[in-house]
């Protein structure tokens, strides 16, 4: 069993690496093409990304290979004679299962400790290839502009590549101070210098035009500089189309670059900075509302910096005594207002616009003009965290109780504090949505490591059932069968992972659904081949629907 395993195997494992290659290859195609890389350069892209495709080439190999084995033995009548000796499927299915459970250690060792450097040094060298321009390319008629600040044109070219004609240049190089300059020749010659470090252009016979734009506080005329040449040389440093090499540092917090223990410490940050985010509206309602306890957990240690720039935790340890002496002198305010509302006997103070006497107003019109105190004072008790409080018969006592330049003040206090408190939740609104999106898809990306792992052992259970069932071996019926449980294995893969990204099910949920629906279709095709049972039994439905048309056909008679 294990020779007869190995050979399909390998072969299988070979072609699932290179067709799942070919389709990420097409995604980058558009950015590697024409950028002159070398043979070698090509081949360390695509090695970092064939390691990252074993995970994924595991489980589609080894479905193959065991209905191709289970298959070919079941089409010799090697598997019957296996049965009617007295060994067991599950016995005959030993040495896949052995396969399986090492070839599940392997993906997950690949996927925590290799797939994470393959996937850093894949994204940082895709990374200076992007950033790479494309190989110089002078066509003849064609605008070339890979050069910065240049747009070069070449009327003719000859075969030889080195002689040209008719050459336009637009040199952009000073357009920032109002300088616009343009070069035309008839012939040159272009080639590289230095070791192709540099681009030469010799020009002859040509004219090199300088215009400066109106400029000054009169807007005064600059001259217009025409300069011929006989021989003009221009040198283009090739330095800017050199592939660099990115600090790969700056990728290491990637999702896809991380093992499974540095995704964990990832989460857990991800869960304080959402408490921190939490804490802060809470201390910052706190500032109004000194009546509230403030919450003094420490989620993370503040560094020795935190003094030069407070905002970056969300507190000011130096305007916090400002603010709790502010708080403390409204909270007296407001209990010495309130005791006067308590008392037995409460006087209103009159306010100037009371005491204005406007008889044209009362007898002419019923229409009561308001002023804009009024009307502000109006709305600020219209707003839900006065309303909320009516059954309280103090608060209109206590607002009349003081002066209109006093009472104007608590409502514009009143509403700066509302603004300020529904803006800190708004922001946290806004933002929170985003830093829970990155927590689902950090765990999610957690257990789909062991996911990946676990689903080799359930393909086996599917694939050598299957292979006893359909009793065909080669590559025909068993690629056939495998594909459509592969297909329905990555259908389910992504929308797990949809659901969990729209906050529907949870990561750790999401992640294990597709193990969690194949795992039962595995034990059923492993009982069905083990009774040697067809998948689906259709006896009974055509029974069922004999007896049905007979029914019909008996009742028509009558």
């Amino acid at each position: 069993m294990a020779k007869s395993f190995a050979g399909p195997f390998v072969v299988t494992f070979a072609i699932a690496v290179f067709v799942l290659m070919m389709q990420v290859l097409w995604l980058y195609l558009d950015d590697i093409a024409g950028k002159g890389l070398g043979f070698f350069t090509v081949i360390e892209l695509m090695s970092y990304k064939c390691v990252g495709l074993v995970p994924l080439a595991l489980p589609l190999a080894l479905l193959i290979s065991s209905v191709m084995v289970l298959g070919g033995m079941a089409e010799h009548y090697e598997l019957s004679s296996f049965k009617s000796a007295g060994v067991s499927l599950l016995r005959v299915m030993r040495t896949l299962i052995i396969f399986g459970v090492i070839s599940s250690a392997v993906s997950f060792s690949i996927a925590d400790y290799v797939i994470p450097a393959a996937n850093l040094q894949f994204g940082a060298r895709m990374y200076d290839i992007q950033q790479k321009k494309p190989t110089l390319n002078m066509e003849p008629g064609v605008f070339n502009e890979d050069f910065n600040q240049f747009a070069i044109r070449l009327g003719g070219r000859e075969e030889d590549g080195r002689n040209i004609s008719d050459v336009l240049i637009y040199d952009h190089t000073k357009a920032a101070t109002g300088e616009l300059g343009q070069i035309t020749a008839n012939t040159g010659e272009m080639y590289s210098a230095d070791d192709g470090r540099l681009f030469v252009m010799k020009l002859y016979d040509g004219v090199q035009y300088s215009e400066q734009r109106p400029g000054g506080k009169n807007g005064e005329s600059r001259p217009f500089v025409r300069t011929s040449f006989k021989s003009y040389t221009k040198v283009f440093d090739l330095s800017e189309f050199n592939l660099g090499v990115t600090n790969r540092k700056l990728f290491s917090t990637n999702r896809s670059m991380l093992a499974t223990w540095q995704l964990q410490i990832g989460v857990d940050s991800i869960d304080t900075d959402i408490a921190i985010r939490k804490q802060t509206i809470s201390n910052h309602m706190v500032n109004y509302l000194p009546m509230l306890k403030k919450d003094t957990i420490t989620y993370r240690e503040k560094p020795p910096e935190v003094e030069d720039d407070p905002d970056k935790y969300g507190t000011r340890p130096d305007d916090e005594s400002e603010n709790e002496a502010a708080a403390r002198r409204d909270s007296s305010r407001r209990a010495a207002n309130a005791s006067v509302a308590r008392g037995t006997t409460i006087q209103r103070v009159s306010t100037r616009a009371e005491t204005e006497e406007k008889p044209e107003v009362e007898d002419r019109s019923p229409v009561i003009l308001k002023d804009r105190r009024t009307e502000a004072r109006e709305k600020a008790l219209a707003h839900p965290l006065v309303t909320g409080a009516e059954n309280w018969n103090g608060i209109n006592s206590l607002i009349d109780s003081v002066s209109t330049t006093v009472s104007d003040r608590m409502m514009n206090r009143a509403r700066s504090a509302v603004r300020s408190i529904s803006g800190q939740a708004k922001a946290a609104e806004r933002i929170l949505p985003g830093i829970r999106e990155s927590r689902v898809k950090h765990i999610y990306d957690l257990h789909m490591k062991y996911s990946m792992a676990l689903v080799c052992i359930i393909f086996i259970f599917i694939g050598a059932p299957m292979g006893a069932i359909v009793r065909k071996g080669g590559f025909g019926y068993p690629i056939l069968v495998s594909i459509i449980f592969f297909v329905i294995f990555i259908i389910l893969t992504i929308f797990c992972r949809k659901l969990a990204e729209s906050f529907v099910v949870d990561a750790a949920v999401a992640g294990w659904l597709p193990c969690i629906i194949l795992f039962p279709v595995s034990l059923y095709i492993t009982t069905r081949a083990m009774k040697d049972a067809k998948l689906v039994n259709l006896d009974g439905i055509k029974s069922a629907f004999s007896k049905l048309f007979s029914k019909i056909s008996s009742k028509s008679e009558a």
